[in-house]
């Protein structure tokens, strides 16, 4: 499955992949602070968001719709940037083509297995309740609560409010569709195979369960501390874009850039 995708500026690729709750326009702001650094960036929806809609009855494996996708676009190898559920289908993509990714930059990633605190419990618990009820709009009240910071700017909420109004009317209209066996597997066997190099962050304000999450992936990749992205939440990229972005390219010039690399020549069109 080819993934629609946004993108603006030449050189070395970087791949933007969005949070659980939100899509690839969660990256709108990144993409000129980015191109005008000297990078491809690339912004993709990932599979049941945005306008990457699942075929019904199909299995969704999203690290293979990314690689193929960037397969499409030319980007042989590439530096990958997630948020949350980005961060997550970022090392799924990284243990299945490891040959391909430069760079890994993770921000509010935590594993499926681990407990949830109460706070992040009480989110997903307020969410699932409103739309029980068939209340879309606390729904999605919710969301905005437990996602952003007490920081974030009004517009920043608002745009939130309307990725995740998207996103769950989807799901309420098409499920959500089944995944193919994760890459992951259980533990961190898997991650301690990686051997690009990989930066780690959390929003400052973000709940514990990040936190927790995104230093036990520091160990597991060898990243060294985690960086806290001061006031911000859990979408910390969305609050902070020129913070992140200032984090990420800090990040992408200590890569060594291997040659015969495509660079690549679109800009700013959607596909």
């Amino acid at each position: 499955m080819l993934l629609p995708s946004d993108e603006a500026g030449r050189g070395r690729p970087v791949v933007l992949l969005h949070a659980r709750p939100t899509d690839r326009t969660m990256w709108r702001a990144h993409l000129p602070l980015l191109a005008d650094a000297g990078v491809r960036a690339i912004a993709l929806d990932l599979p049941g968001h945005g306008d990457a809609v699942v075929p019904a009855g199909r299995e969704a494996a999203p690290w293979t719709d990314v690689l193929d996708t960037l397969d499409h676009l030319g980007a042989d190898r590439f530096v990958l940037a997630g948020n949350s559920l980005g961060a997550l289908t970022a090392l799924q993509a990284a243990v299945t083509a490891p040959e391909r990714v430069e760079g890994l930059v993770l921000v509010g990633y935590r594993p499926h297995e681990q407990p949830a605190s109460p706070r992040l419990q009480a989110a997903w618990d307020a969410e699932r309740t409103a739309l029980a009820a068939g209340d879309l709009d606390a729904a999605v009240a919710a969301g905005v609560e437990a996602w952003t910071s007490a920081d974030a700017t009004d517009e920043v909420r608002a745009h939130a409010a309307r990725m995740l109004r998207a996103q769950l009317t989807a799901q309420l209209a098409n499920g959500e569709p089944s995944l193919a066996a994760d890459p992951l597997g259980e533990g961190t066997a898997a991650l301690r195979t990686l051997t690009a190099p990989a930066l780690v962050g959390v929003g400052e304000h973000d709940m514990p369960d990040f936190f927790e999450g995104g230093e036990e992936l520091s160990r597991a990749l060898d990243a060294g501390r985690t960086v806290v992205i001061p006031a911000a939440g859990h979408l910390a990229p969305l609050e902070q874009p020129a913070a992140f972005c200032t984090l990420l390219l800090d990040f992408i010039r200590r890569i060594p850039e291997r040659t015969g690399q495509p660079s690549g020549s679109r800009s700013g069109g959607a596909r």
